[in-house]
């Protein structure tokens, strides 16, 4: 796997927005990948230095699809990556804080 199979897509909301100034990203990462596998996949992805790593797997939801057929939303992995204090920023979070 390379670094874009393992980092699916930017989270962005309010809540991981806020966190930005700190150099804290939020990002929907594969259900495989383990902690050290996101950290290189971030460093070789945005050529930065990442600190941490946490993750967070988010269960489906119940959902109603039309009249009486319930299904239910995908699960997924969310990863929390905080960069070092010495490493530049994402540029792709740039305009939008």
């Amino acid at each position: 796997m390379n670094s874009y199979d393992i980092i699916i897509r930017p989270i962005i909301t309010e809540r991981s927005m806020a966190d930005v100034a700190s150099k804290k990203y939020v990002f929907e990462v594969a259900k495989t990948a383990g902690k050290v596998e996101i950290k290189n996949a971030v460093e070789t992805a945005f050529g930065v230095k990442v600190k941490d790593v946490n993750t967070l797997n988010v269960h489906g939801k119940e959902k109603r699809r039309g009249a009486a057929r319930p299904g239910m939303t995908r699960s997924w992995k969310k990863a929390y990556v905080q960069l070092a204090e010495d490493s530049k920023t994402i540029e792709l979070f740039e305009g939008m804080v």
